[in-house]
């Protein structure tokens, strides 16, 4: 709960109404020079609803909510998946976002990278995260990590975090990233397209899905490299890795824990295959 000051200047902003604008928020933030997320998670926690997360009530409930402001997740990969990815969790309110890539926008992203523009071309993509989130949800903190993910730094960069996004499009990464999860302790929310045919899974510790699906990472490319990767498609498998990484921050099950998601957009013809606990 928030200290005896602090409970009655948020309780003063929220009025009879007992609802708090963006700009109310802010103008606290400026005044208590604590974040965003700080504040509205001990306005949820004392009965007052923040305007920007009203939506999210019915389904999140304020305890919810709450819990996931004082969430931290890694997003690994800022690209075609991770953009989409980091918007959406922001705009719900994870508190804290971990992204990490080394890589910089090209003009062949500009088709379905939403954090790549006209003018940020040859930018850091992790930069660009993080000044998009500031213009989105601006209580929410994006820890920029402008490196690409190696055995060496996963565990470093994933510390402290719920939950782990694969976002990547290396396979061998992959491999790393599950690895470094695994020995944390830390589900990864995985996601991979290839032309309009797309896949989703979450591997939780000791189930080794990833290395189940794509064995030593021998061939380190999939199927985007000779398939391509439509603008919508990125868009819908982020939308389905936001919504299993909101759940388990949330501390729900997932359905995908175990299991595979495949998806034919050609056809819209959906599968849930079971994975068996090893995740082959």
């Amino acid at each position: 709960m928030p200290d005896d000051s602090l409970l009655r200047e948020l309780l003063a902003a929220g009025g009879a109404k007992k609802t708090l604008s963006p700009a109310q928020i802010l103008e606290l933030g400026t005044r208590t020079g604590k974040p965003g997320r700080e504040l509205e998670a001990e306005a949820l926690d004392s009965g007052l609803v923040p305007e920007r997360y009203a939506r999210n009530l019915p389904r999140f409930g304020p305890s919810g909510q709450a819990r996931l402001l004082r969430s931290r997740a890694a997003v690994i990969g800022a690209g075609g998946l991770g953009g989409y990815v980091i918007e959406l969790l922001a705009r719900a309110g994870v508190g804290e976002l971990v992204v990490v890539d080394g890589d910089r926008f090209t003009a062949d992203n500009l088709n379905r990278q939403l954090l790549g523009t006209g003018d940020n071309l040859g930018g850091l993509k992790a930069e660009a995260a993080r000044e998009r989130v500031t213009r989105v949800n601006p209580g929410i903190s994006v820890l920029a990590r402008p490196v690409f993910l190696d055995p060496d730094n996963a565990p470093k960069l994933l510390a402290g975090c719920a939950v782990a996004v694969d976002a990547l499009d290396s396979i061998r990464a992959r491999l790393v990233l599950e690895d470094a999860a695994d020995s944390l302790g830390i589900p990864v929310v995985h996601g991979s397209l290839g032309g309009c045919q797309a896949q989703v899974s979450v591997s939780v510790k000791g189930a080794r899905t990833l290395r189940g699906l794509y064995g030593d990472g021998r061939e380190d490319r999939g199927a985007e490299t000779f398939l391509g990767t439509p603008t919508p498609v990125p868009a819908l498998v982020a939308s389905l890795q936001a919504l299993e990484t909101i759940r388990l921050l949330l501390g729900e099950a997932s359905p995908l824990a175990g299991k595979l998601l495949l998806a034919d957009l050609e056809t819209f013809r959906f599968s849930l295959l079971d994975l068996g606990k090893s995740g082959a």
